[in-house]
């Protein structure tokens, strides 16, 4: 599971003594914690690692916005730090798709589902969610899919 190549990898930077990889790792385990705290509050399951790949996506995303801001900022030592950290959690993402590959996994999608309209987007995202969590961004991909939709 992912939680253990996570474990395993904060007990490594320990001995290493990496710090930025320690605390980033420690980081993900608290926000990984925190989220199953907040689905046994709802009478949920402990996340799945497919839901743990999406906090994963989040976290990133939540960096890259940082990075923007530190970069527009003037603070590089900021930008820098948080460019480490995604590093680090990228290493936990399995292999981000190309845009033509993204583009075929929508089609495909689209033709297994029968979507005709807009109606049917969130079928369809919620079809790829299932077959592509952690692989792509559905941010863009939820663009791709609506472009699809109304051409």
């Amino acid at each position: 599971m992912l939680r253990d190549d996570i474990n395993n990898a904060v007990k490594e930077a320990m001995k290493a003594k990496d710090e930025r990889k320690l605390s980033t790792l420690r980081m993900v385990n608290s926000t990984i914690k925190n989220a199953d705290i907040e689905a046994r509050g709802q009478g949920k399951p402990p996340l799945s690692d497919g839901d743990v790949l999406s906090l994963l996506q989040k976290m990133i995303k939540q960096r890259q916005e940082s990075v923007e801001l530190y970069d527009k900022g003037g603070r590089a030592e900021l930008a820098a730090q948080e460019r480490e950290e995604i590093a680090v959690i990228s290493a936990y993402l399995p292999q981000q798709m190309s845009e033509d590959e993204v583009k075929a996994a929508i089609a495909a999608t689209i033709a297994e589902t029968g979507a005709a309209g807009i109606k049917d987007m969130g079928k369809v995202i919620a079809a790829l969610k299932a077959a592509y969590a952690g692989q792509m961004d559905f941010g863009k991909a939820s663009g791709l899919v609506k472009a699809a939709l109304t051409a």
